[in-house]
């Protein structure tokens, strides 16, 4: 149970993002089509294995104990990183240069760059270009996750299934009131489930 507990609160940080990105591309009425969604989520959840892969063969040269205690600490820091860095911009209302940090006012902005073409769709070229950059942001999680023992099997199936229907969702409840409230502090919430995940492997 806590193997798909915890695949499931690394699954649901990172995919956030792809909350965020659905909410600002439906309000600006620009659409995600079946094939480019799929294409964000293979690639999504292929940046996902590598780096959880790298996570566990770092954790062969670690003795089980400490990899556990050092993975679960380094995913607790990215947590409060995120918190601090969100609080901070809240505060500040100061633009984000790392997408994962990015509320939903940055990302209405990026959302009306990356459709390259003014089609008011993003097409397969786009949507990669969304994809590594919302891949990149996962990295460094998905190593510190995997050397704790996350189950990369588990983890890659959620992330392939929630990357869709994040999106699909963002894009529902892009005008909606709670769909911006909820793309103002997705990188808040993301860094509470962060340090939940941490504090859960440690004591695992």
């Amino acid at each position: 149970m806590t193997l798909i507990l915890s695949a499931l609160l690394f699954s649901l940080s990172s995919n956030l993002d792809n909350v965020v990105v659905g909410i600002a591309y439906g309000i600006k009425k620009i659409k995600i089509g079946v094939v480019p969604n799929l294409a964000i989520a293979v690639i999504t959840c292929t940046g996902t294995f590598l780096s959880m892969s790298l996570g566990v063969y770092i954790s062969k040269f670690l003795p089980p104990n400490i990899a556990n205690a050092l993975g679960s600490i380094a995913i607790a820091i990215l947590g409060v990183y995120f918190i601090t860095q969100s609080i901070i911009k809240l505060i500040n209302n100061k633009k984000s240069n790392e997408l994962a940090l990015k509320d939903i006012t940055d990302m209405i902005e990026y959302a009306e760059k990356s459709d390259l073409d003014n089609s008011g769709d993003i097409n397969i070229k786009e949507a990669l270009l969304i994809a590594f950059g919302l891949t990149f942001n996962n990295l460094g999680t998905g190593i510190a996750a995997s050397i704790t023992g996350v189950s990369i099997q588990f983890t890659v199936i959620f992330t392939f299934i929630l990357s869709i229907l994040t999106i699909i969702i963002g894009e529902v409840v892009g005008n909606h009131v709670l769909g911006k409230l909820f793309g103002k502090y997705a990188p808040l919430i993301s860094g509470i489930l962060l340090i939940a995940l941490g504090i859960i492997e440690f004591f695992n």
